[in-house]
């Protein structure tokens, strides 16, 4: 059993920042890659980021310059740092965890709101 806990999200002004945080846990012996997405009701989700075992990263370019993607392979957390944030922005975020031989596996997801 995996599970993973996301954190981070919330209510921020345009312009600004958050940190989203998804932590792994359980019966786990290694992690490929792991990735955000990004849900708005009505359209279909959207991968935001990419970070492999390995540390190379891939980010759409709705968000490219902006987010940033990153892990702790001793945690098996992965992050999202995201700047200069706009009202587009606003959805409910994420997290997915690969883990060979057994599948992805996903968070509850935590909703982020731009807005003044």
């Amino acid at each position: 059993q995996v599970q993973l806990m996301e954190s981070g999200g919330g209510l921020v002004q345009p312009g600004g920042s958050l940190r989203l945080s998804c932590a792994a846990s359980g019966s786990i012996v290694s992690i490929s890659a792991m990735g955000w997405y990004r849900q708005v009701p009505g359209k279909q989700r959207e991968l935001l980021a990419r970070i492999t075992s390995g540390g190379t990263t891939n980010y759409a370019n709705s968000v490219k310059g902006r987010f940033i993607i990153s892990r702790d392979n001793a945690k098996n957390t992965v992050y999202l740092q995201m700047n200069s944030l706009e009202p587009e922005d606003t959805a409910v975020y994420l997290c997915d965890v690969g883990v060979p031989y057994a599948g992805d596996y996903w968070g509850q997801g935590t909703q982020v709101t731009v807005a003044s």
